[in-house]
């Protein structure tokens, strides 16, 4: 597997002008403290969001045969499926709406967000994420940059953050307060 190293973190760190504790914060909630690959160390970890494909293609696969890859408004049910099949079925339909409605790697991208994630093009971004989760970190230092949240992680505003970077449910699922515990974890190992 082509995982993170400390000079990885370090790097990161230092382009974004906050400590490494916040940047594996953010890790650890949006990939569970695991890889941001599949136990194959080949595949990268997804998350289809179907609210976004049916966005996407303007409902037009919104039926019930693809009942759990198209659907209005956001809801979990899906989760536990097997996301590279979901993304697939998907792909079959359309494949840039499909790939644009998945969150990518250990830091949960979502492709859409590829051009803000410093690619020219969608698939430079899927590419780099199948290659490393340096790939991913650098995307994640795109987008945070582009969308101007290092402020957010320097003064640790995890609120902050997880609405930019999670959307307005973030409350719900207590992503704020879970960057705030694996921020005070990771920053006592930094001491």
């Amino acid at each position: 597997m082509k995982l993170l190293t400390e000079k990885d973190y370090q790097d990161a760190a230092n382009e974004l002008c906050c400590e490494v504790a916040a940047i594996k914060a953010v890790a650890f909630v949006e990939s569970g403290g695991r890889s941001g690959f599949m136990k194959d160390g080949i595949t990268p970890k997804i998350l289809f969001e179907g609210h976004w494909f049916h966005k996407l293609t303007k409902g037009k696969y919104t039926t019930d045969e693809n009942k759990n890859i198209s659907y209005p408004r956001w809801i979990r049910t899906y989760y536990k499926e097997n996301q590279h099949t979901r993304l697939q079925k998907a792909a079959d339909l359309d494949r840039d709406a499909a790939l644009k409605s998945a969150s990518w790697g250990k830091f949960q991208v979502m492709g859409f967000n590829y051009k803000i994630s410093g690619f020219d093009t969608l698939q430079e971004f899927i590419n780099a994420m199948y290659k490393s989760e340096r790939g991913h970190l650098m995307a994640f230092v795109a987008f945070v940059k582009h969308r101007k949240l290092d402020d957010e992680l320097r003064h640790k505003d995890w609120a902050g953050f997880a609405y930019v970077y999670n959307g307005s449910g973030f409350a719900k699922n207590n992503y704020d307060g879970k960057m705030a515990e694996a921020y005070k974890k990771y920053s006592k190992k930094e001491l």
